[in-house]
């Protein structure tokens, strides 16, 4: 009986989880998704959703093979798992697509931090089977409510603003909404002009 349990157990968890990363999968990411609008609309809280792109990480299959392409894909999960809190969910969607549900915002431009944080994390250069490996990110927010009230409208939205990261030059973060968008960009410049200012 135990094994026939441990064995359901496996298949379960195989049904909700990426063999590659360990990650919750697609099928798994949607039922949380669905857990967190029911609970920001029964609590009137807000989420953020973040589509990340690896930039040009064909490249990486290309010039060192998919074995080492995914072993680097295994390295981003764990880095992606590290930047945010436990409530937190990281999820591959498949190839190198990443969706991150941030909960207990106390604003909406708090999900700037996180994106940033990402970005500069993995801009950090990757060690795979002697292998170098730098890359650099592309991400898309989108924030419960006011960017879609439906799984699919918050990934369609959060996919918008990623391939526009993209097209702003990549390794960067874009919010869907263009007036969140700027308002951040303005107060992270703001932030780091002082920083520099104190720094000297």
């Amino acid at each position: 009986i135990s094994e026939r349990k441990r064995a359901q157990e496996e298949i379960r968890y195989l049904g909700q989880h990426d063999i590659l990363t360990g990650l919750p999968n697609r099928a798994l990411f949607g039922d949380r998704l669905s857990q967190a609008i029911a609970l920001a609309d029964t609590h009137r809280a807000t989420f953020a959703l973040l589509f990340l792109d690896v930039d040009h990480f064909k490249k990486i299959n290309d010039s060192l093979g998919h074995h080492t392409g995914d072993l680097f894909l295994k390295e981003v999960a764990r880095r992606l798992s590290a930047a945010v809190k436990n409530i937190d969910t990281v999820s591959r969607q498949g190839g190198d697509e990443f969706l991150l549900l941030l909960h207990e915002l106390a604003q909406p431009e708090d999900a700037a931090l996180v994106a940033q944080k990402i970005c500069t994390a993995l801009t950090e250069p990757f060690f795979v089977e002697k292998n170098r490996i730098n890359v650099s990110a592309s991400i898309g927010v989108a924030i419960y409510p006011r960017d879609g009230k439906s799984p699919e409208t918050l990934v369609k939205n959060a996919d918008i603003a990623m391939y526009h990261a993209k097209d702003r030059g990549r390794n960067q973060f874009q919010f869907y909404s263009e007036d969140l968008n700027r308002i951040t960009h303005e107060n992270l410049e703001i932030e780091s002009a002082l920083r520099d200012r104190s720094e000297e």
